[in-house]
């Protein structure tokens, strides 16, 4: 279960260092192995997912009709564009350059902990979600019945 928000730097290479408090659980629940896609619902920010639960999340893409636009445009972003990524000796990853390219990821990124993966967001993108507040007319049923 991941949570949580921290500050990264892309070094030059394209790398990121997962964070310490990350570190023994990519290790051991995820067996040292990630897989970086694009977010398909939101510009700006990849997924990444350990490896196993990657592998349902592939397969429930993967078992949808690929007669309608959309499920094949979710296949080409999600499965298409996935690529395992194991960390360095110094808890490194390297991040695809056109993934990095296409969703704005430079020197300055945003990791978040969101329970089953992780989403890396530009700042920039991270920024202005962060400040895009929820307005009355957005809280659906399920929102509603939340105890906040």
């Amino acid at each position: 279960m991941f949570q949580g928000e921290t500050a990264i730097t892309i070094d030059d290479k394209g790398r990121l260092t997962i964070p310490t408090a990350y570190r023994e659980q990519v290790a051991g629940e995820c067996a040292n192995r990630l897989v970086v896609t694009y977010n398909p619902f939101e510009p700006g920010c990849l997924w990444l997912f350990p490896h196993a639960e990657w592998e349902k999340v592939r397969d429930q893409v993967n078992g949808m009709s690929k007669v309608k636009m959309a499920h094949r445009d979710m296949q080409m972003k999600l499965v298409g564009a996935a690529a395992v990524v194991e960390p360095d000796g110094a808890a490194r990853i390297l991040l695809p350059a056109s993934q990095r390219a296409t969703t704005g990821i430079e020197k300055r990124a945003v990791l978040l902990g969101m329970g089953n993966k992780f989403e890396l967001w530009s700042e920039q993108a991270h920024l202005a979600k962060i400040r895009q507040t929820i307005g009355e007319d957005d809280i659906t049923d399920e929102m509603a019945e939340l105890r906040l």
